[in-house]
């Protein structure tokens, strides 16, 4: 559990994919708390439709909608701007936005490969290096990347490798960001009743289908409500579910003592640097 300072309840969270799914879910969650909060996507059909909805949950509601791409770096920093020009510094932000679309190595064209990183990895590099000079003192940052960062799973050649990287880039920023009081969060969901889940089935090959059903399906807002308690806690990672939960535990044993020397490192260095 972190010992970083906790944003104030007033400060905005922000949600990049936050028009369906586990980030709409987020947000209504948030809403329902009484926090501003910015939801970021590329419909604005989508968008329009989110805030009717999050406005009948709390009909005060402070609602900002962002039509943005998360791959365009420019993008995300006037989504940013724009939500702490509206609500000021940041609190939570999101990395929310992600894209699958399964199918065997072999068969899937190579810009299905470009497509997810741009979107899965890129886009929550692009929120965290917009993000990271705007939070309010005891931000949190949060990855939304998937179970399937944990272990490799057939079908997934192209999704898998971003969220693998976006769990690497966590794990560096929860060691870096601690130094500046931002606690950062992973969040590996399992399947989950969502638009992106109906899609991803429609190209998910059988074997795929087989070995992933085991795990059952998720309701979004079960997922949602997970990741916001962890972030609120400073926890750094989380999912749902048994296997997950047994798989996530095995995989961070050594993480701990990796850190402890990584942090002395660097206030060993920051102190050189003050003596100068």
């Amino acid at each position: 559990m972190s010992r970083l300072p906790v944003p104030p309840s007033s400060a905005p969270a922000l949600i990049t994919g936050g028009s369906s799914g586990i980030g709409l879910a987020m947000a209504r969650r948030i809403v329902a708390a009484g926090r501003p909060v910015a939801i970021v996507a590329r419909d604005e059909l989508r968008l329009a439709a989110a805030v009717t909805e999050l406005k009948a949950v709390r009909a005060d509601a402070h609602i900002l909608a962002v039509a943005a791409d998360v791959g365009e770096a420019d993008a995300v920093e006037r989504a940013v701007a724009a939500t702490t020009a509206r609500f000021g510094p940041l609190g939570l932000a999101i990395a929310n936005a992600g894209i699958a679309r399964p199918g065997l190595f072999a068969d899937q064209p190579l810009a299905d490969h470009d497509e997810q990183m741009r979107t899965n990895y890129f886009g929550a590099l692009h929120l965290a290096r917009a993000a990271v000079p705007a939070f309010a003192p005891g931000g949190r940052l949060v990855f939304v990347a998937s179970g399937a960062a944990l272990v490799g799973i057939i079908g997934y050649s192209a999704y898998a490798p971003s969220k693998f990287a976006l769990r690497g880039l966590a794990e560096v920023l929860r060691v870096e960001l601690a130094e500046r009081g931002i606690a950062v969060t992973l969040a590996l969901p399992p399947d989950t009743d969502t638009p992106q889940l109906a899609a991803e089935n429609v190209t998910k090959p059988a074997a795929t289908k087989r070995f992933t059903q085991g795990g059952g399906v998720y309701s979004a807002d079960v997922v949602a409500a997970t990741i916001l308690a962890a972030a609120e806690r400073g926890i750094f990672m989380v999912t749902n579910g048994l296997a997950l939960n047994l798989i996530m535990r095995v995989q961070d044993l050594a993480g701990p003592c990796l850190r402890w020397s990584q942090r002395r490192v660097m206030r060993a260095e920051a102190t050189k640097g003050d003596r100068r």
